[in-house]
């Protein structure tokens, strides 16, 4: 299984304000998010640019860009360039922080496959609020990082998917873990040895 994307690169602050106090809808989340994306990308944001990611015509884009400026989102003028506030960039920011941690956690831990993953954090992103998020970012660096978890743990959630629960396997799986985590703990403890086969108590 792939190494996930480090999860620091999604501990963001998070900031969303309204100007006029109205919640954004999610058409426009994913405007400001489109927005902020090609502007990582390019140096300068154009409304054909946002068309063509946002898969619209033209019109469509001047439209809501409109409404975005009006609301104190982004700066615009027409046929000028688009320039996001500091409000548009936290809020571009964190929907984009939402689509990453939701698109690795669909992708690398419920190994969904990717274009679905993505379809599926992009409905998602618009749903989860910040303090959920993080939750969700430290469980994934959690069972990286613990060793009562690790990818080996992930490819059994795998194999439970796809065989679902037996008692043999489960007291298979059982023994090997034992083993295993006897191993584990005595590589943290700085042995260099081969476990031998007494039957010593692990204090954890």
């Amino acid at each position: 299984m792939k190494s996930l994307t480090k999860i620091e690169d999604f501990m963001v602050p998070a900031a969303k304000k309204d100007s006029d106090n109205r919640p954004l809808t999610p058409a426009m989340e994913d405007y400001l998010e489109a927005i902020y994306q090609i502007g990582q990308e390019k140096k300068i944001v154009r409304v054909k640019d946002i068309a063509v990611k946002m898969d619209v015509k033209m019109p469509t884009v001047t439209s809501m860009l409109k409404n975005l400026g009006g609301r104190g989102y982004i700066n615009y003028e027409k046929y000028g360039y688009v320039d996001l506030t500091g409000e548009g960039i936290s809020v571009g920011r964190e929907i984009c922080r939402k689509h990453g941690v939701l698109y690795h956690f669909l992708k690398d831990i419920l190994n969904v496959d990717p274009k679905t993953a993505d379809e599926e954090a992009c409905k998602m992103e618009h749903t989860l609020c910040s303090s959920t998020l993080d939750r969700l970012v430290k469980f994934m660096e959690f069972i990286q990082a613990c060793p009562r978890t690790g990818e080996g743990w992930l490819e059994y959630f795998e194999e439970f998917i796809r065989d679902g629960r037996t008692h043999a396997k489960c007291a298979r799986c059982t023994e090997d873990f034992t083993l295993e985590f006897k191993e584990r703990v005595e590589s943290l403890r700085g042995q260099k040895e081969e476990p031998d086969n007494d039957s010593r108590d692990i204090q954890v």
